[in-house]
């Protein structure tokens, strides 16, 4: 998983605390990272309907539903595309002790466990929704965290 779904996760939960839409250069100074590598993210996310961009002096990203109807899956597949973790190519197929092409009718062993690996992965992810991560963010850091985030938002202004 590459590190734009960390990114792109935290900016969801951040925008589900925003009062108006956010900057993604507000966003990147928010989480002290790049703001070219962030701004590729939220086009992914913004792509995949998860966000949307709003132009403009006061302009910025929105969630486009509500933080309970967005999984966290439906996000690491905006950043990282829906193709499977683990791709079978076929080594039982190579090598002196070779398995011929026709007798391969069915996935083998490892390929079978590593699609029973990614499909649970798969469940565990689009059971949880960003609502859940904000709920989760303000148990661990306490219940004015995102006050606090809102108030560093508008302190600022727009960037």
């Amino acid at each position: 998983m590459s590190g734009g779904v960390e990114w792109a996760l935290h900016c969801c939960v951040v925008l589900t605390a925003a009062p108006a839409p956010v900057p993604a250069a507000r966003l990147a100074e928010l989480h002290d990272v790049s703001g070219s590598y962030l701004a590729k993210q939220l086009q992914n996310l913004s792509r995949a309907g998860l966000v949307h961009s709003v132009q403009g002096h006061a302009g910025g990203y929105v969630l486009t539903r509500p933080p309970q109807e967005i999984t966290v899956l439906d996000v690491v597949t905006a950043v990282d595309g829906a193709a499977p973790a683990f791709v079978c190519t076929e080594i039982r197929q190579r090598g002196p002790l070779a398995t011929p092409a026709e007798a391969c009718t069915a996935p083998c062993a490892i390929s079978r466990a590593m699609a029973a690996a990614d499909e649970a992965w798969r469940a565990a992810l689009r059971g949880i929704t960003i609502a859940d991560l904000a709920r989760d963010v303000t148990g661990d850091y306490g219940p004015g965290v995102f006050a606090g985030i809102r108030a560093w938002l508008g302190a600022a202004g727009p960037a």
